[in-house]
């Protein structure tokens, strides 16, 4: 295959930063989609937005050095293409988990059931002809307030829709890629599918010794990965060096975490007939470690002191996915609840990334966590699921 030929177009700076930050937080979503269902499709069409990346940093290069003429102005572009070049970094790593499935490398079914059971999970459903969603659009329905999922990506018979906005309107027949909290799953597919949702049971045996202990692991580094891009960009959006510090503690910690992983598999070796088996494993554990890698240089634009240019903020600030912070006041109803209680995920369709509570911060808290006041809340959803969050964190007025 000869390599695809670029050819320039003007294109706006924030608009290019914008669309490669969407472009590569869908294909990480897909690429462990991909991975965790053993879908084909699912996997090239990763490959196919890593084209897309390509081009979408090739104009974005090019509209970089052609508005330039001077020093200053090169150095306030600077934080720009570091970020670009992060994004691109994690679509690649997107791609190499993708081929996992292409490759058909050995993923042992322990681990892809582990990765199904994660607290934030991604799902498909087909819309069906009597389906309240049918010739709906994904504004008029609000899934991420009513059920705590967001659509991130629909196949309509052989094409793809990435991304969908509010505006997208939806048809019997279209296989939606959603993703939110477990406690949505089964409002989001009974509206889809109008069948009641019954979870898949999978009968796999166990090939490998001790293989529960590199599950956990490969379990944390995907959680992690994707938490290192989150506060990645939540660090350069308010210019947050404490928060940009911590994307650097995740990065080292994930080095350490593929060490051992890698040693696991090493003593592994030794008692396996095929050591095919283990491929996968190595390969996806590389992969989400060069994810975080990649967070990892978009925040080192806040640690090294880079001028960050409004482009940066606007672009992340335009994005499908919104990122926000929220102090929760003494006099708020959510004190003293716990997160299985107050069901933010399902109610407002935010998934809390972490918790600065005073001088400690608690990542991806679970459901017994419980809020309490003077917690900075840190999340990401959609920008109607940021207004309901608001709305459900204030106080109320004293009759």
């Amino acid at each position: 295959m000869f390599p695809k030929e670029f050819r320039y177009s003007p294109r706006n700076l924030k608009d290019l930063l914008t669309e490669m930050k969407d472009t590569s937080e869908l294909m990480v979503d897909l690429a462990y989609s991909a991975m965790i269902f053993d879908d084909e499709d699912i996997a090239e069409e990763v490959l196919h937005l890593e084209e897309k990346m390509d081009t979408l940093d090739y104009h974005m290069k090019m509209a970089a050095m052609l508005s330039t003429r001077r020093v200053d102005e090169a150095e306030e572009l600077l934080g720009v293409l570091k970020v670009a070049s992060s994004s691109e970094n994690i679509a690649n790593a997107a791609g190499d988990i993708a081929k996992i499935v292409l490759m058909n490398m050995g993923i042992p079914m322990e681990l892809k059931v582990a990765l199904r059971e994660a607290e934030e999970t991604i799902v498909r459903a087909t819309v069906a002809d009597e389906s309240p969603m049918t010739g709906r659009t994904l504004g008029d329905l609000e899934l991420d307030i009513e059920t705590g999922m967001w659509v991130i990506a629909i196949r309509r018979n052989s094409d793809w829709i990435y991304d969908p906005d509010q505006e997208t309107r939806l048809r019997k027949g279209d296989v939606l890629i959603v993703r939110g909290h477990d406690e949505g799953v089964p409002i989001f597919y009974e509206m889809a599918t109008t069948k009641q949702y019954v979870p898949k049971v999978l009968e796999h045996d166990k090939i490998l010794k001790d293989l529960e202990h590199a599950v956990d692991i490969i379990v944390d580094m995907k959680n992690m990965s994707e938490l290192s891009i989150g506060l990645a960009y939540f660090a350069i959006l308010f210019d947050n060096e404490d928060i940009a510090y911590e994307v650097s503690a995740l990065e080292e910690e994930m080095d350490s975490m593929k060490y051992e992983l890698q040693h696991w598999v090493l003593e592994t070796a030794k008692h396996v007939q095929d050591v095919n088996q283990l491929r996968g494993i190595l390969h996806l554990a590389s992969a989400s470690e060069a994810i975080s890698d990649a967070a990892y240089g978009i925040a080192d634009t806040v640690l090294r002191d880079i001028e960050l240019h409004p482009i940066i903020t606007l672009a992340v600030r335009d994005s499908e996915e919104v990122i926000t912070r929220l102090k929760v006041e003494r006099c708020s109803p959510i004190v003293g609840k716990t997160f299985s209680e107050l069901k933010l995920e399902t109610e407002t369709g935010l998934h809390v990334m972490a918790i600065k509570r005073e001088e400690r911060w608690v990542y991806a808290p679970k459901g017994h966590t419980m809020v309490q006041a003077g917690d900075v809340l840190i999340a990401r959803g959609s920008r109607i699921g940021e207004g309901a969050l608001l709305d459900m964190c204030e106080c109320k007025l004293r009759q």
